[in-house]
């Protein structure tokens, strides 16, 4: 079983041609890791992907957020992060009239949301206003690490199209690490399953061929 390259803090991280990007500080003409985690390449760049990190908000990305308070104008959403993020009534597809927002959204739903602002002192705010954002109205809600988002997407969606298509569930993954997944009981069951395991071992290469063989070892088909 071949992993990818394990690097702590202060490792010496060997660019080659590719361009550093993230996780890396310079010295004298060389890079090392700023984190314990694992070295990511792709066509043009290098990464160091930390094993353990918080869930930071960036302008756009998309997210699972859960309601923790409900204000005249606006609700507090906790993202999966040190600091909650606000939605205000505005941000919302209905027409929310000021004192009614739990008519709406309540404390303890769940909403499919993008970052619309986010500053320098981690403030962010939310918006449904786009497609496919959305109240979340049923199904599971799970969390992983937020560095492990990458490996459970995986390269162009394949990761979590093959967990969807071979479990029969619809699955939406917060960029913050919460990840809806709706669907018969024992095939939610086996998405959670399969997506605890890429968290577990998103270092390990070859992942998604391993994943397939056990996906269809749970079908039947092997």
């Amino acid at each position: 079983m071949e992993t990818k390259q394990i690097v702590y803090p202060g490792d010496k991280v060997d660019v080659d041609d590719l361009k550093p990007r993230n996780g890396m500080y310079e010295n004298n003409s060389e890079y090392f890791s700023e984190y314990f985690g694992v070295v990511q390449k792709s066509e043009k760049f290098i990464d160091i992907a930390p094993f353990n990190s918080p869930y930071l908000p960036r302008a756009n990305d998309k997210i699972i957020g859960k309601i923790m308070d409900i204000g005249a104008t606006m609700w507090t959403v906790d993202i999966n992060s040190p600091y909650y993020s606000l939605l205000h009534m505005n941000d919302t597809p209905w027409h929310v009239s000021s004192g009614d927002l739990g008519r709406y959204l309540n404390i303890g739903d769940y909403i499919y949301a993008k970052i619309s602002v986010s500053n320098e002192i981690k403030e962010s705010w939310l918006t449904l206003r786009d497609n496919g954002l959305k109240k979340l109205e049923i199904g599971r809600i799970i969390s992983v690490k937020p560095p492990k988002v990458p490996r459970v997407i995986g390269k162009g969606g394949n990761m979590i199209n093959l967990i969807k298509n071979e479990t029969d569930t619809r699955v939406i993954v917060g960029q913050n690490g919460f990840i809806w997944i709706d669907g018969d009981v024992d095939n939610v069951s086996n998405a959670i399953t399969a997506i605890k395991i890429v968290e577990k071992e998103a270092h390990i290469i070859g992942l998604t061929d391993r994943m397939s063989e056990y996906l269809k070892k749970l079908k039947g088909e092997n």
